[in-house]
């Protein structure tokens, strides 16, 4: 069951930047219609399975996409970042949401109802348009994703494919070697389909062989060029 956000929900920000660059007569409509509000880590804005209530755009922070098998194992799917939105494809198909989204450190997300999206699809070409580049971004997501896990032929390839995929989608910056990593060896193991002990024991290797250096929270690749060496499909 999704938990419930923190109250009171915060007032309509004077800029979404998840609503990317619809015209301000869209946003403003849109902001009549949506509420933004705060998640502490941890909190689960919608669980895999539930009937879907809407979409929602993650204005800041990060929020953690993952499914559970019947044998109890959790697959993280990906991690969604500031401008993100999610449960996208079920609320325009009126399906169960396929995955749980789950806050991964405190974060903003606005919240719009499926009738007020069906409804604005149906007046706003240029909100229908919008929808439907979410829906292609969520599709390249998903063959991203499988091509991670099903065509990396070892546990060493995911885990040199998950990071190079890490720093493309990272915006443009002064260090463009340097990333947060905001999860623990554990979860990085749910998201290429191996275990804690595994991903330890690659992450110390790469550091080895220099490819890559810990500090903190901070990851930094040093050796880009060897990283993609080990992804052969």
């Amino acid at each position: 069951m999704a938990t419930q956000p923190m109250r009171p929900p915060l007032k309509p920000v004077a800029a979404h930047s998840a609503f990317g660059d619809l015209s301000p007569a869209i946003v403003r409509e849109l902001e009549t219609v949506s509420l933004t509000n705060h998640y502490p880590t941890g909190a689960v804005l919608f669980s895999e399975g539930q009937a879907p209530r809407g979409i929602y755009l993650v204005e800041s922070g990060l929020v953690k996409l993952s499914v559970c098998a019947s044998d109890g194992r959790t697959l993280i799917l990906r991690i969604a970042q500031t401008g993100e939105a999610l449960g996208v494809a079920s609320t325009i198909g009126a399906r169960d949401y396929e995955a749980t989204a789950e806050a991964q450190q405190p974060c903003d997300v606005t919240f719009i109802r499926q009738s007020d999206v069906l409804r604005m699809m149906r007046v706003h070409g240029e909100f229908a348009l919008w929808i439907t580049q979410l829906l292609s971004r969520d599709y390249n997501s998903t063959c991203r994703e499988i091509r991670t896990l099903m065509l990396s032929g070892s546990a060493s390839e995911k885990l040199a494919r998950l990071l190079v995929g890490w720093l493309d989608d990272r915006p443009a910056s002064s260090h463009p070697t340097r990333m947060k990593v905001p999860l623990t060896h554990e979860e990085i193991g749910q998201m290429i389909g191996t275990s804690r002990e595994t991903v330890t024991r690659l992450m110390a290797g790469f550091r080895k062989q220099r490819m890559i250096a810990q500090e903190g929270a901070t990851l930094v690749v040093s050796n880009r060029l060897a990283l993609e060496s080990l992804i052969t499909a």
